[in-house]
């Protein structure tokens, strides 16, 4: 959430960041009604004034009748007060309703485009594989190695559901073992968090309202979260941290959960997209500088690269165009592997950073060397989510007879080089 201070001082650049995003909202109704509250503030300032004065002149009366005097007189102020308060109380409901709604200000480095189509590459890595025969798409080979069932997933679990089984079990968790060692020499603090999370954080870091459609809600009126990130915010959720503690950097594993709301006909065969995978996420707190920002995002995109490059795994990093960017995001890369069955890269990973967006809505603050109250920046980052990337590898390392060499640095946790076919 931005401050309505500086909506109110940057009106101009705040729709112009609206309109690069392509989201619509009404600055116009917005600063109206926060004419509105500031007047009926000062009205409700006013009356509570005069109500204090007449309550300390009602406890110095030297007489009942002086003190019934008073209190008849106090009357009219208490009906003006309690009339105030209750248009307060409307103006406020629609006051917050339409600040959630105002999008942060994207960087001037972000691209004008209307899509993820209008994203910009910023660097590639790796050569592409060459084949000598056509190669098998990843949900091909995951059948074919018995690593995998889709229909009785789908039997279990729905649409979308699957079992990952015998190697592919075995990858998922060499996997996690690797990622889990690579950040066990950096300086972030392991979590596990909740999945089942409730309205605040979701609301905090920019889910809710705008993507509750492609959320899962318990009846209780609780989420399940498609990330790490939305619990690990929640963490220091109303809290004063000292400037001591920051940059604070969580590497934090939780289930996850997503309908894929709106992508019904998208990548419906094997595991790319699912309902339920398990992630890791780097999450950094870091102090109110746009500098501190930009160089954390840059970090953390750093780490997720560094761990493509020891799986071996061609990418390529885009910087995402006005229209992809969600409500909060100040920049966000996506990082895309390598698919050799579709020629082109998907996303892996994706990094972005907020400034005070989500942590004003959550209201994580630090106080700095003066003493002063400022809130954190945020920024997170996958580390890795799987089981999609298996995808990208298990295709990038076929074989022409349908076996699959097993990335260096997985074998040791794998305890085999290849799997091959049975």
């Amino acid at each position: 959430m931005l401050d309505i201070k500086f909506i109110r001082e940057n009106k101009d650049i705040v729709a112009a960041g609206a309109k690069k995003k392509h989201i619509e909202v009404d600055l116009d109704k917005l600063l109206a009604l926060d004419d509105k509250r500031r007047e009926l503030q000062a009205t409700f300032d006013s009356k509570r004034a005069e109500q204090n004065v007449a309550s300390a002149k009602i406890a110095a009366a030297k007489s009942d009748e002086e003190r019934k005097e008073l209190i008849a007189s106090v009357q009219g102020v208490k009906e003006a007060l309690k009339a105030a308060e209750e248009e307060m109380q409307g103006i406020m409901k629609d006051w917050r309703e339409l600040m959630v709604q105002v999008p942060n200000v994207p960087d001037m480095s972000v691209p004008e485009g209307d899509s993820d189509a209008d994203n910009q590459e910023v660097r590639q890595w790796g050569e592409l594989p060459k084949f000598d025969f056509e190669p098998k798409s990843h949900s091909e080979l995951l059948l074919l190695h018995d690593m995998a069932d889709y229909e009785r997933g789908a039997k279990v679990a729905g649409f979308r559901g699957y079992f990952l089984k015998n190697d592919g079990a075995r990858l998922v968790w060499a996997l996690e073992q690797f990622v889990q060692s690579r950040f066990a020499q950096k300086d972030f603090t392991p979590m596990i968090v909740p999945s089942m999370v409730r309205r605040e954080p979701f609301m905090g870091t920019g889910y809710l309202p705008q993507s509750e459609e492609d959320l899962y809600k318990t009846q209780d009126g609780d989420y399940l979260a498609g990330t790490a990130e939305v619990a690990t915010m929640g963490y220091y959720m109303e809290e004063i941290l000292d400037k001591g503690q920051l940059p604070i950097k969580f590497f934090a594993f939780s289930p996850c959960f997503r309908r894929e709301a709106g992508s019904h006909g998208k990548d419906t065969k094997g595991i790319f997209r699912i309902h339920e995978f398990v992630k890791y996420e780097q999450v950094v707190l870091c102090e109110a500088k746009h500098e501190e920002s930009v160089k954390w995002h840059e970090e953390i995109t750093a780490n997720s690269e560094t761990l493509l490059q020891e799986l071996k795994l061609p990418y390529h990093v885009v910087v995402n165009c006005g229209g992809d960017l969600g409500l909060g995001q100040v920049k966000k890369y996506d990082i895309e592997a390598w698919m050799p069955s579709e020629m082109k890269y998907r996303e892996t990973h994706s990094s972005s950073y907020f400034h005070d967006f989500q942590t004003r809505r959550l209201n994580i603050r630090y106080r700095d060397d003066e003493g002063v109250v400022r809130y954190v920046h945020s920024l997170n980052n996958t580390a890795l989510a799987m089981p999609r990337i298996l995808c990208q590898i298990v295709e990038n390392n076929q074989l022409a007879d349908g076996s699959i060499t097993i990335p260096d640095v997985l074998r040791a946790y794998m305890g085999k080089d290849v799997i091959q076919q049975k």
